[in-house]
């Protein structure tokens, strides 16, 4: 293989770096009457991106081995980019007001840094591109939960993600050290096969899983979750919810399996207790929440807990399941903040009792969340059902039959606060219910794009085949 060709290797870093690179430009040299267009350029280049890429190329690696190519890592990447594609058109309202109107240019730009970072980490085979990588990813995204500068709660959520994203960044790091002081190499494949039981060695395991399951929001890691999802901006909120735990998920997925392979007993060990922990503690405190989006927050809490059912499976259907889940997982989760962005932008209420009587105004976004919670509670025949059907199955597989006892019950508990949303929406009654409303056109395609997506996609059985073909031999 020639040097060029090692370099096409990364041609979706290559292809997301020259969207970045040409946005920034637009944005330094377009007039006010141009800037105008930035946002349906900004989406028709991420479009073109994402096409580009759909199709896998042959396993292969780039700078000595340092970035590592799989065909599953196109699957990975184009679930991270529909994702970030549907964020990008339900963020139109954000720049229409006075307050964010001149910030389009910075709030593309550092959104897609911040992806830029998760491809580098999902594709890296060595420790130096990993953390290149997680901290490219995370530091724009404190910047992105700070972005509302008038508004204090925003502020004050920019603060404790930065701060408690630094100290895991910080442990995580300690725990790297540790590895490369036993082993001498930082490159993954060389790690992985001097990894013993010694104490220093299982001390770098504990730093590095801790830092990660912060990104992932595990329990006891995910004090921070519900006052940055509450104080960051819906459309940062979503972002936050869908690619960046998705890519956290991925990320712990195939080093658990690649660099940990030796520890699998410890890690399957230390996950059973953290899924359990993590799903109950998620649907307690998703139970007495008023806010939507502290709502949201310790529901993807518990949903964590659900991906990881598919990684402590340590199988190869465990990682088809866990790529499916958060495939699922996107649409219904989107097409709830879809809603909620709708909602915000144009009345300010944010509180699930404000959605009293919704279904009276507004019928059409009143049907869309009501299929969001559905698919989210794991309701049949929805795509959540057959995402949690097969995720349970592969733990099943693996005999967790506790696991999975307790992640059922608690889909049984959770179903109460999913339904509590639709109560309010259809049954109860509001003296002075919302207004009607008329979303902005990009939101509504968006909005359209998931509730098909929601009713569809558990249909289409194909979506699994193809990712469990391409995650064979990883």
């Amino acid at each position: 293989m020639s040097y060029f060709d090692n370099f096409l290797i990364m041609r979706s870093e290559i292809s997301l770096l020259t969207v970045i690179l040409f946005l920034l430009l637009f944005d330094i040299i377009a007039g006010k009457r141009g800037k105008k267009y930035f946002q349906p350029v900004a989406i028709l280049l991420f479009a073109l991106h994402t096409l580009l890429n759909l199709v896998p190329m042959a396993t292969g690696e780039s700078f000595g081995g340092m970035y590592q190519y799989h065909p599953v890592m196109t699957i990975i990447k184009t679930v991270l980019n529909v994702a970030t594609l549907i964020i990008f058109l339900q963020s139109k309202h954000v720049f229409d007001g006075n307050e964010m109107k001149n910030q389009r240019g910075e709030y593309y730009f550092l959104t897609l840094s911040t992806l830029l970072g998760m491809y580098l980490m999902i594709s890296s085979g060595h420790f130096l591109l990993f953390f290149i990588g997680l901290e490219t990813a995370s530091i724009p995204l404190a910047t992105l939960v700070a972005f509302s500068k008038h508004c204090k709660k925003s502020a004050e959520g920019g603060a404790k993600f930065i701060l408690l994203s630094a100290f895991s960044s910080g442990i995580l790091l300690f725990g790297i050290s540790y590895l490369y002081g036993t082993t001498g190499s930082l490159y993954f494949s060389e790690v992985s096969t001097q990894i013993s039981h010694n104490p220093l060695q299982l001390m770098a395991f504990v730093f590095f899983l801790s830092g990660l399951f912060f990104k992932v929001s595990f329990v006891p890691f995910h004090l921070w979750t519900a006052d940055v999802y509450e104080g960051a901006p819906t459309n940062v909120t979503s972002y936050l919810s869908v690619v960046s735990k998705g890519s956290a998920a991925f990320v712990l997925m195939t080093l658990l399996f690649k660099l940990f392979g030796s520890y699998v007993h410890e890690w399957q060990t230390l996950l059973f207790w953290i899924i359990i922990v993590t799903i109950i503690v998620g649907n307690l405190f998703a139970l007495r929440q008023q806010n939507f989006k502290r709502f949201l927050a310790f529901s993807s809490i518990s949903q964590a807990g659900y991906i990881a059912l598919g990684i402590i499976s340590g199988s190869a259907l465990g990682m088809t399941t866990v790529i499916y889940y958060i495939f699922v997982y996107l649409f219904s989760n989107l097409a709830a903040f879809g809603v909620i962005s709708a909602i915000e932008s144009r009345t300010g209420k944010i509180d699930i009792p404000d959605y009293k009587g919704l279904y009276q105004t507004n019928p059409k976004l009143s049907f869309v969340m009501m299929l969001a919670m559905f698919s989210l509670a794991g309701v049949a025949p929805f795509a959540g059902f057959m995402s949690k059907f097969f995720i349970f199955s592969a733990a099943a597989q693996q005999g967790y039959y506790l696991l999975v006892i307790v992640a059922v019950v608690n889909t049984i508990i959770s179903l109460y606060y999913y339904l509590r949303v639709v109560k309010a929406m259809f049954i109860d009654q509001n003296e002075e219910p919302l207004p009607t409303l008329r979303t902005d056109s990009w939101n509504r395609v968006s909005l359209i794009f998931c509730t098909a997506a929601i009713i569809f996609v558990g249909l289409l059985g194909f979506i699994l085949d193809i990712i469990e073909r391409q995650s064979f031999g990883i």
